[in-house]
């Protein structure tokens, strides 16, 4: 292994720069981006007002029972890696990787659709943007001007993020700020334009249409544990960490109730269902005025921004954990000498993130149903080494421990893993929420792409507090005789 991906000394460490509300921004940022915006009509339409509300509830008590685990565990291990780190010390490493490549393959695929979403909404705002065509991709039409506006903003931000986890988190606080602005005046303008009659009717679609809506819930709520993956950044009591996933989680659950009832309470169910982005219409009617609606749009893309931030910031911490423990090859190690920021690892999904407005406008709904089932995959996981550890080392230090010692913790872990399981089943062929073949075929080309560094992972490391060191000693055995390094 080089040198640089398994160094642990103060040279070639993260920096501890992250304070209480910067924890908080990159969290609740990174679960509000997009899909507030361009969604809420679609889940009004499916739902009814009253069905996508219990749905997004039923959502936010799911997250929030693994939010619970993450927390303890968070606190108990506040190493940059997150579930890497859970992983790893509770069942080893190769279910370690399955874990951290679930979350990974998650954040990417979101990473992906904010550069997509960022010209959907552009377009909102200057209509003439589409200019020199360059090819069709599923029906969608492929302009070069459209594309160069979520290729230059990959570029911007994956620089800023370069350049340090605090500059990143600064620039993350303004844009949370502009966000939680335009959500008072969603609020505002329910009360003074908006009607009870519009919500009407309060329920559509029965089972099919909650689920619809549920099935969305680990994609709108993936970047909670974005606070994980940065721990190893933060200058906050460990007990605190925990602390600010469990609220970053209830924040986003309001934040979507909010959306969604201020919404349904601007335009009547027919006409929501006829816009084009139905949030900023059903601003825009609310205030009788359409520079309203593209301010709502400009929220829109504050959300776009935090949420592709936090979760460059969090998949780039993750690959470098991984790189670290020698599960991915040890070029995804190497820090930035000044920065001390996992460069290559940024420049890998800055790289993904510049190509997919390329790919055109279809892509949206395929990335965000193809990445939610391998993020469910590494939430169920967590669910299950949560309970694993307090089974086998009830003495292990936890600062933040819920549910007390006795039966309190193991039924927060037992109904977490039963959750997870059952949204999970949700995506299957025959439930009510199955995904269509393309995204499916996202999802097994990255799990695909996995199964090549999976096996590759030595067999028969033991869990623990030492299992990473196992692991490394275990690959340059590997590979002593041919004197190279392990990748």
């Amino acid at each position: 292994m080089e040198r640089n991906a398994i160094d642990t000394t103060e040279e070639a460490s993260l920096l501890k720069v992250l304070g209480n509300w910067d924890v908080l921004a990159l969290g609740f940022g990174a679960m509000i981006g997009f899909g507030w915006v361009v969604l809420t009509g679609d889940w009004i339409g499916s739902a009814g007002t009253l069905g996508a509300v219990l749905a997004m509830m039923a959502g936010g008590v799911i997250m929030g029972v693994v939010g619970l685990t993450y927390a303890e565990l968070t606190a108990a291990m506040p190493k940059a890696g997150g579930e890497h780190n859970f992983l790893l010390r509770g069942m080893g490493p190769r279910w370690s990787f399955i874990g951290s490549w679930g979350i990974v393959g998650g954040y990417v695929t979101i990473v992906a659709f904010e550069a997509v979403a960022l010209p959907r909404t552009a377009l909102y705002l200057f209509p003439d943007l589409n200019q020199v065509k360059l090819w069709d991709v599923a029906g969608s039409e492929v302009y070069l001007t459209w594309a160069l506006v979520g290729a230059i903003a990959a570029v911007v931000i994956t620089t800023v993020n370069i350049l340090g986890v605090k500059f990143a988190s600064v620039a993350q606080t303004f844009v949370v700020v502009l966000l939680l602005i335009i959500g008072l005046m969603l609020v505002f303008g329910s009360f003074t334009g908006g009607s009870i009659e519009n919500m009407q009717p309060l329920i559509t679609g029965g089972t099919a249409g909650f689920f619809a809506v549920l099935v969305v819930v680990p994609f709108l709520f993936v970047g909670f544990d974005v606070i994980p993956q940065s721990a190893e950044e933060v200058n906050v009591p460990a007990r605190q960490i925990g602390r600010l996933v469990v609220i970053a989680v209830v924040l986003a659950t309001i934040w979507y109730l909010i959306t969604i009832v201020t919404t349904s309470s601007a335009m009547p169910a027919g006409e929501l269902a006829e816009a084009d982005i139905a949030t900023a219409d059903a601003f825009g009617a609310m205030f009788g005025n359409d520079v309203m609606a593209k301010l709502l749009i400009a929220g829109g893309i504050a959300g776009i921004l935090t949420s592709w931030n936090s979760l460059l910031l969090g998949a780039s911490r993750l690959m470098y954990s991984m790189a670290r423990s020698g599960m991915l090859p040890a070029w995804f190690g190497k820090l930035h000498p000044r920065f001390r920021t996992p460069i290559n690892a940024l420049l890998f999904i800055g790289g993904l993130s510049f190509i997919a407005p390329f790919l055109g406008e279809a892509m949206l709904v395929w990335l965000v149903d193809s990445g939610s089932p391998s993020i469910v995959i590494a939430y169920l996981l967590v669910s299950v080494v949560f309970l694993v550890l307090r089974r086998r080392e009830p003495q292990m230090d936890r600062p933040l421990r819920v549910g007390g010692k006795g039966k309190g913790g193991l039924l927060i872990g037992g109904a977490a893993v039963v959750l997870c399981t059952g949204l999970l089943s949700l995506y299957l062929p025959g439930m009510p929420a199955f995904l269509d073949v393309q995204p499916w075929i996202l999802f097994g080309a990255w799990w695909i792409l996995g199964a090549f560094f999976l096996l590759r992972i030595p067999t028969g490391i033991k869990p623990g507090q030492e299992a990473e060191h196992r692991l490394l000693e275990a690959l340059k055995q590997r590979r002593a005789p041919t004197g190279g390094p392990p990748s």
